[in-house]
């Protein structure tokens, strides 16, 4: 059996690769799966990016986990976006909505000439339009960061928007069904640090990562500052 062959749900995978770069695009976090050096399994989260046909994350270069990636460790990599709870008439048919990928592969090392041009991905998916506002990465911190690439060749992506799908025995009871909507991106009003200077104004970029969402428009902001559609998806529990 594939990596990327699924054995449940079957009918809510796509293989449509827009979808899954749309969703790379609109995620910030993602959990890494690698075997660590004892034999055991580790997950960790982090911030990732996509970038063309490949994603990528960054770390300390003391990180150990980073290091057995740079390595060539076998990776799995996740990203979801949960966008709902599916309230069914009994426990058993209740789910999530959401959409989920899963990656297969290795990750490469980013030599050190595309080193600032990848922080500079990461930092604009993150905050777009954040470059222009600060200052650029001096070489000692360009020494202590790593930047990983895993290309994106092994993938399996699960869409749907299902409602509940209860037992027709339940139906006609008086239990509710439906739906409770989960925003994933619910920016609240700007935090200035403690130590910021007077007088220094809420940036572009700040500004456009917390602009509020109009009630009933499930969009948040894209890896270009544009508004995407957030598409919910279903598994089920």
């Amino acid at each position: 059996m594939a990596t990327t062959e699924l054995t449940r749900l079957r009918e809510k995978a796509t293989p449509d690769r827009a979808e899954l770069d749309r969703l790379l695009d609109e995620a910030f976090l993602a959990h890494v799966g690698l075997a660590d050096d004892s034999g055991g399994v580790v997950v960790i989260p982090t911030g990732l990016a996509r970038d063309g046909d490949s994603i990528l994350i960054h770390g300390s270069t003391g990180s150990g986990w980073m290091r057995r990636l740079a390595a060539g460790a076998p990776a799995c990599v996740t990203v979801t976006d949960l966008t709902g709870i599916v309230v069914a008439r009994s426990s058993f048919e209740s789910s999530f909505r959401y959409r989920s990928a899963v990656l297969f592969g290795a990750f490469g090392t980013v030599a050190k000439p595309g080193l600032p041009r990848a922080l500079d991905l990461l930092t604009e998916h993150f905050l777009p339009g954040r470059t222009a506002e600060i200052r650029r990465p001096t070489s000692r911190e360009l020494a202590a960061t790593m930047v990983l690439r895993m290309p994106i060749d092994q993938w399996s992506l699960k869409i749907s928007e299902g409602w509940p799908e209860d037992d027709e025995r339940d139906l006609d009871g008086d239990a509710w069904a439906g739906v409770i909507p989960l925003r994933s991106w619910t920016p609240g009003d700007p935090l200035p640090a403690p130590d910021l200077r007077a007088g220094i104004p809420v940036p572009a970029s700040v500004r456009a990562r917390t602009q509020p969402v109009v009630p009933g428009d499930r969009r948040g902001v894209g890896q270009r500052g544009d508004l995407v559609d957030h598409d919910a998806a279903a598994l089920r529990v």
